[in-house]
């Protein structure tokens, strides 16, 4: 006859690895620093000033 399985166990050990994975990439996508994040918003609105500052107003209030 074969090894008795713990089929809880067996599971659970998916589960816990299964986690990991979601916590690393929880990790690459939300683990940024305060500068990171600073330095991405700086650049977002500066990016919109930009692209405000190159609109082309027409004279036609539709």
């Amino acid at each position: 006859m074969g090894d008795v399985v713990n089929l809880k166990r067996f599971k659970k050990r998916g589960e816990r690895e299964q986690a990991a994975k979601q916590a690393e990439a929880n990790r690459a996508l939300f683990g940024r620093t305060k500068s990171e994040r600073t330095r991405d918003e700086f650049l977002d609105e500066r990016s919109a000033r930009q692209l405000d500052q190159h609109r082309i107003e027409s004279g036609d209030a539709s």
